[in-house]
């Protein structure tokens, strides 16, 4: 017989394979929105990158606002050579989920904020409560680049509301580091009175007599009021600095607007402070309920337990074999038993629920 040539093996081809070359993304597709301001206004007409900062540089004066959502880091390095962005900056900008902070690159300052979305849910559901998401604000001589992360993070109401009072629009791009920060703060506000809205249902049922507590919708508050306030606190000291630190590339007019963010945010990260202390509150009243309620019911099990033991323990007696037990040759024994055993098991009863174990 002719032999057959063995056919080619497949294996290790996925891993030897050459990988293909990946199509870079414009950068035009990361951006959501790209204007120049002089002189507190907006100028008309749509830019580019790169064509928005020619501008400022043409006219002398003003800045540029670029908005950018996710971008990858093509997109990123693109901006970055325009702007000239630290790399360390970028790639923080890049990958996200990076803890709140203030860093300086010669005059570039990099704020990093933690942005905070409540998800509507039910009480007693075990899903997220908050979801969390990043911005990250560059500003410089010329410019400021917001990058954000998540899809509750837009920008474009901040945006009108800035473009709405030229006063603090000519302050320079300064101004947009405050508007994000203040709207990220009012954020925080807004999902702290949410959650203290669960908290308060919360401890209402757990105080109610006669309900059933669900134990595990509490730890799940809990957490994310940690997660909450591991978003939220981290940016104490960076507002503090922004506020105070008179060397920063900020006008003074700025810095009193930062002042007032970061009096508005030490008020919030206390009230998610005494959130949690409420919550390790409520958690051990809940398990001192729930104590309760087993000690009610094993009593009333027990209650019922030694009523049925009495009818248990004649029932048996009787039902030996011995011809000397009294009453077996009477006709009225048989009741007279029954009586004697429903009397017995009432007045059991009776003193049990007198005594509230029944």
């Amino acid at each position: 017989m002719p032999s057959i040539p063995p056919l080619p093996s497949f294996r290790g081809q996925a891993r030897t394979a050459k990988q293909l070359p990946r199509i870079p993304v414009p950068t035009a597709r990361a951006i959501v929105d790209c204007a120049v301001y002089i002189d507190g206004q907006r100028l008309p007409g749509r830019f580019n990158h790169v064509e928005a900062l020619a501008e400022v540089d043409k006219r002398g004066t003003g800045f540029v606002w670029v908005g950018l959502h996710q971008p990858d880091e093509y997109q990123m390095a693109d901006i970055a050579e325009i702007f000239d962005l630290h790399p360390l900056a970028v790639e923080d900008a890049v990958h996200g989920h990076q803890r709140p902070k203030l860093e300086r690159y010669d005059d570039t300052l990099f704020l990093v904020l933690r942005t905070v979305s409540y998800v509507p849910h039910e009480i007693h559901s075990i899903s997220e409560i908050v979801e969390t998401g990043d911005i990250m604000v560059f500003t410089g001589d010329k410019f400021a680049v917001t990058v954000r992360h998540g899809e509750h993070t837009g920008l474009a109401g901040v945006r009108r509301e800035l473009e709405e009072r030229p006063d603090q629009l000519r302050l320079g791009p300064g101004s947009v580091l405050h508007v994000v920060a203040d709207h990220v703060v009012d954020s925080y506000i807004d999902v702290a009175q949410a959650v203290e809205n669960d908290i308060d249902e919360m401890e209402e049922e757990v105080f109610t007599p006669r309900t059933t507590v669900t134990i595990e919708s509490i730890y799940q508050l809990k957490r994310e009021v940690v997660e909450l306030r591991r978003a939220v606190n981290p940016l104490q000291l960076p507002l503090q600095m922004l506020g105070q630190k008179t060397d920063l590339p900020l006008p003074k007019e700025i810095r009193r607007y930062l002042r007032d963010v970061a009096d508005h945010h030490t008020a919030v990260a206390e009230r998610i402070t005494d959130f949690d202390e409420s919550l390790s509150e409520l958690i051990s009243a809940a398990l001192a309920k729930i104590g309760v309620q087993q000690n009610t019911d094993m009593r009333k099990i027990s209650a019922w337990v030694a009523i049925a033991a009495v009818p248990t323990m004649i029932a048996g007696i009787y039902g030996m074999n011995f011809t000397q037990i009294p009453g077996l040759e009477s006709a009225l024994a048989f009741w007279l038993v029954i009586a004697v055993t429903l009397a017995i098991c009432v007045g059991l009863y009776v003193n049990f629920h007198r005594n509230n174990w029944l």
